[in-house]
């Protein structure tokens, strides 16, 4: 997150050093799936055609499938088809997409590395830091010329991952289960898996036997490369001793060649920081918060906390923004993680704890039975799991003390579907306001003013307060009904982040408490 962090704050202007102990480069494959709203910000950075290209192929199927092997009976199917490629949809100008990290973050370094104002320092350890009245001193390590150097710096940002020395340093505990499984990733090359079984391709495969559910496959480039995890403790414990061969066949069916790259071993967690927040350190992503895979959180998560905090800072050290506004980051981001780690938990247990059928897998009329009860469970069930866009696109940060309440009521919170709203605190709603421009278009660098219809109330002494302020905004006017309808108010006030402050039929009364309140001045 380190480098999507960089590249926010360096498109803002904001000069940062990113300091990272190894070389970049990744060697084993971590998250792959990116959510329509991850997309949206890869939108705004001017990356996401590159990471749709990197990624697998457009008409590659993010379909899930739940089987006994690939050669063996299929259980259950759930397909995914407004994932991936790039035809337009009605909740958002981007679809969600996979592109592993192993393609993602040289995306994202060239992304950081193309701003003057952005220091990328690889193969450079941080050592210690301390806190003084008004910046950070830290002393860093570095690798190459075995030299120790001393780095000032108006604010820490920790995304050096689960096992944190900064949060540890700083004696933030973490609230939730350590070690909820103990798992084994093996990542090799097949080329074209697909042709040996007749189940089609697919993203997500996940196997079936009379013990449970303890195997999954994942297709990570749409052609050759495969990661076969194994929920085992005495695997996790033992990785050498574990029979790769005799696993890749019992996942197959028959015997296939294959080239082995790598195995590592992880652990699954259920983990939130108590704080998110000391001083002038700040933790962000993995530092912050641990969850199963399952689902597909914890990179989106990241990416959140990483839009969220990006124009905070750059608010603050631009001067605009209030001291307290940092104050805000936790308040925002801390209840996301907890309801997406607790939701990415109940997947992974809905599966891990499934009972299944001594039968399941022999070709008999009770194995048939138990497959297509056990099938009609998980797709009851699972689906969930796999389509998130009331997760993706409807949080809202309420109460935000940034926020300017108008009483309307909070929706239910959804996981599959999306509920369109401008309520304070949403995300601000996609409309297509061209064949190829949305409203979502309008927010990431400034405040956007939002102005629907011809008789909108004039809002020049609204943007004259902010531009007292020293508050960048910029107002739109949008004459479609349509859109007009959908953002239910006349005026939509749009933080820089995507998510609405305030909104209203008129002008507020107050138009420098409104200021006060969205720069963190008011708290």
């Amino acid at each position: 997150m380190g480098l999507a962090l960089a590249g926010d704050l360096g498109r803002r202007g904001i000069s940062c050093i990113l300091v990272e102990q190894g070389d970049g480069t990744i060697r084993h494959p971590r998250a792959s799936a990116h959510n329509a709203r991850t997309m949206e910000f890869f939108r705004r950075w001017g990356i996401a055609g590159d990471v749709r290209k990197a990624g697998v192929p457009a008409d590659f199927p993010h379909t899930v499938l739940y089987l006994t092997s690939l050669t063996g009976f299929e259980i259950a199917r759930i397909e995914r088809r407004h994932h991936g490629g790039g035809a337009p949809t009605s909740t958002s100008p981007e679809r969600p997409q996979r592109c592993n990290q192993l393609w993602l973050d040289p995306i994202l370094r060239d992304l950081a590395a193309s701003f003057d104002s952005v220091t990328l320092r690889y193969r450079t350890r941080l050592e210690s830091f301390i806190e003084e009245d008004d910046h950070i001193v830290a002393t860093v390590h570095d690798r190459d010329r075995d030299e120790r150097q001393t780095i000032s710096a108006s604010f820490l940002i920790d995304c050096s991952g689960g096992n944190s020395r900064i949060r540890q340093s700083l004696g933030v505990q973490m609230d939730g289960d350590p070690t909820v499984d103990h798992n084994l990733s093996i990542f090799f090359r097949i080329p074209e898996l697909w042709s040996y079984h007749d189940k089609a391709k697919a993203a997500l495969h996940f196997f079936v036997d009379k013990n449970g559910i303890r195997r999954s496959l994942v297709q990570l480039d749409g052609r050759e490369l495969w990661r076969l995890g194994v929920t085992d403790k005495e695997a996790y414990d033992n990785p050498d001793a574990v029979d790769v061969p005799a696993l890749m066949e019992e996942v197959v069916g028959t015997v296939v060649p294959y080239e082995l790259i790598g195995v590592r071993r992880w652990v699954t967690h259920d983990l939130v920081a108590q704080r998110y927040r000391r001083g002038r350190v700040f933790l962000a992503g993995d530092a912050a918060h641990l969850n199963s895979p399952s689902g597909g959180f914890g990179l989106n998560t990241a990416m959140g906390d990483v839009i969220d905090l990006g124009w905070k800072l750059a608010a603050v050290l631009e001067g605009w923004g209030h001291a307290d506004l940092l104050d805000s980051y936790e308040a925002e981001r801390r209840p996301i993680a907890i309801r997406n780690v607790g939701q990415a938990t109940q997947n992974h247990l809905r599966d891990h704890r499934r009972k299944t059928h001594p039968e399941i897998a022999d070709d008999s009329a009770s194995g048939a039975r138990a497959r297509r009860e056990l099938g009609e469970e998980i797709v009851r069930t699972q689906t969930q799991a796999y389509i998130t866009d009331g997760t993706a696109l409807g949080y809202r940060y309420d109460p935000s003390v940034i926020c300017w309440d108008d009483g309307s009521s909070q929706l239910d919170d959804t996981i599959s579907e999306y509920r369109a709203t401008s309520a304070p605190g949403s995300r601000a709603p996609h409309a297509w306001l061209s064949e190829t421009r949305s409203t979502v278009d309008f927010f990431g660098t400034d405040f956007a003013l939002l102005r629907f219809g011809q008789d909108a109330p004039d809002t020049t002494p609204l943007e004259r307060e902010f531009a007292g302020s020293g508050i960048p905004l910029a107002t739109h006017a949008v004459l479609d009904p349509a859109v007009a309808e959908l953002y239910e108010r006349q005026l939509v006030l749009v933080r820089p982040d995507g998510h609405v402050a305030w909104r209203s039929d008129k002008l507020p009364p107050d138009p420098r408490a409104l200021a006060d309140r969205v720069r963190g001045a008011s708290s």
